[in-house]
This record gives structure tokens, C-alpha cells and sequence, in this order.
């Protein structure tokens, strides 16, 4: 993943033609909820975009949530360090 990192932000140097974003566009609109349904109905490229934008911030609250969720859990479990490394190793894996 580190290697697409490098690989994407020395693209980010150039600006993306008009044809990438075109692309980029296709490809998210499916994979957004609030705009699955509308497929039909035309969207514009900067909608798209803001509904992207927006449904990754909710994700990193979601996720958040869930970090913060899963540490009251661990706090209250009773758990040793040794249990709770290797939850943390399961975890990043």
C-alpha cells in the first residue's frame, strides 16, 4: 500500500485530465449509497465527488466510534497487556 502512496502523490504533482476524472467519476458513483439508487438519473461530476467526500468523513467517524467502543470494552474486561497486545496484533491484521 505504502508503494500506491508513493506511486499517487507524485501524480498528484500533475493535474488529472479531464478523461481521469471522468473515469474516477464512473467508478464512484456506483459505489455510493445515497447515489446507488439515482444510477439513472444523470449526477454531476462535482455531486459525486462531494458524496464521496462526505461518506469517507462519515466512515472515519464510524471507525472512531468503534475505536473508542472497542477501548471502553477492553477497559472494562478486565483484560492482561499480554491479552491485549495480541488483540491489537489480530487487529491490524
Amino acid at each position: 500500500m505504502s508503494s500506491r502512496r508513493s506511486s499517487s502523490s507524485s501524480s498528484r504533482a500533475s493535474k488529472p485530465s479531464d478523461d481521469e476524472i471522468k473515469e474516477l467519476v464512473l467508478k464512484l458513483q456506483p459505489l455510493l449509497p445515497q447515489l446507488h439508487h439515482s444510477r439513472n438519473a444523470p449526477v454531476s461530476a462535482s455531486s459525486i465527488l462531494e458524496e464521496t467526500c462526505s461518506y469517507i468523513k462519515r466512515l472515519h467517524r464510524e471507525v472512531e466510534d468503534l475505536s473508542k467502543r472497542l477501548s471502553q470494552l477492553l477497559d472494562s474486561a478486565g483484560i492482561t497487556d499480554v491479552d491485549e497486545e495480541l488483540i491489537r496484533t489480530l487487529l491490524r491484521h
